[in-house]
Parts: C-alpha cells; sequence; structure tokens
C-alpha cells in the first residue's frame, strides 16, 4: 500500500514512543532510521531513532525521502516539520509521574544528572509543553493526529494496534503489531 503522508511517532521521552515504533514497523511500515543509538537495559528493542531528527531546526533535507514512512520526532521538534506535506502523528500520552520516574532511573543508571527541576515541577512544565504542541497540531489541517494511551497499550495491545491500523490507512499486520508489546518492560510505574 502507498501512504502519501509522513508518519510521525512522538511523545515525552520515556512515554512508549520505542514501542510505538516497534509495533508499527512489525505491522509493515518502513522506519527511518539509523541505528545509532543501540538497544540498552533502559530499551531492550532498541530505540528507532534517526539523529538528523534532533537537527530539524536547521536541517529539515530529509524529510521528502521519509514520505510513506514512520519516523520518530521528539514532541517539542514537531513544530519544526516542514508545513507543506501531509502526516499522520502516532502521539504517546503517558502518566507523568511514570515519565518523570522512568527518566530519572535511566538517568540514574547512565550516572548522568538529570534535570535541576523537581519531579513535580517537571511535570507541570512537560503538561504546557505538551498542551503546546497539541494545540499546534490542531491548528494545521495537514496534521492528523491519533493518541495512543501507554497504559492502554500495556493493557490490550490489540484495540490499539486496531486504531493505529485504521489511523494510518489500513493494511497492516495488526497481529504482528499487537504481538510487538511486551508488558514485561513496563517497569516503571506511578
Amino acid at each position: 500500500m502507498t501512504r502519501d503522508f509522513t508518519t510521525i511517532v512522538s511523545g515525552l521521552p520515556r512515554s512508549g514512543t520505542s514501542m510505538a515504533m516497534q509495533m508499527i514497523v512489525a505491522g509493515g511500515i518502513a522506519a527511518v532510521t539509523d541505528e545509532l543509538r543501540l538497544a540498552d537495559a533502559d530499551n531492550p528493542r532498541g530505540y528507532y531513532e534517526f539523529e538528523r531528527v534532533k537537527h530539524l531546526r536547521t536541517d529539515k533535507s530529509w524529510i521528502e525521502d521519509a514520505r510513506g514512512r514512520v519516523v520518530k520526532v521528539i514532541h517539542m521538534l514537531v513544530p519544526e516539520l516542514p508545513d507543506d506535506r501531509p502526516y499522520r502523528v502516532v502521539f504517546l500520552a503517558r502518566d507523568l509521574r511514570e515519565v518523570v520516574k522512568s527518566q530519572s532511573t535511566m538517568l540514574a543508571r547512565g550516572a548522568k544528572v538529570g534535570a535541576a527541576l523537581p519531579p513535580d515541577r517537571l511535570m507541570a512544565v512537560y503538561g504546557a509543553q505538551l498542551t503546546q504542541v497539541h494545540a499546534w497540531m490542531a491548528a494545521r489541517p495537514n496534521f492528523k493526529v491519533l493518541v495512543v494511551e501507554h497504559a492502554d497499550l500495556l493493557r490490550d495491545a490489540a484495540p490499539q494496534a486496531r486504531a493505529m491500523n485504521e489511523f494510518l490507512g489500513g493494511g497492516l499486520d495488526i497481529a504482528a503489531m499487537a504481538a510487538a508489546v511486551d508488558p514485561t518492560l513496563h517497569r516503571n510505574r506511578a
């Protein structure tokens, strides 16, 4: 099936974006990834990242090659996407307490210093950022958005896989998408 849009997987860091990428790839859409960031204890199945995404503000030249494929774009870089083409955004939503806890665990494992903000303040900042990004996407007719709840994916992936399949134009392997979700990897709970 030919898709004339670019599929974007987005959300906060540690919100389940890699899991959603795994699902969509298992369903049959090729990923834009460079595999520079290897799987590790925090993401044992890999990150599905493309380094050039981090430079969207200054380099958009690769976007045309992403048409018909799926690419992971962190929430705050979504407004940097060129506004002259269609996108379908699968946006992951996760309990902010779990996001912050997961980020803290990941940083501690890597012996890195995290955000200087206390968790409650960081959650408020993230909440404001999410509101801003969702409003930005809603104001653009070329952006269609499907919000997928992280908890729903872990509870029963099949309905979410069906919703993603329909949202992305159909023709995906729904069973393979649902099977790509491993609830045992959900280690940081609120």
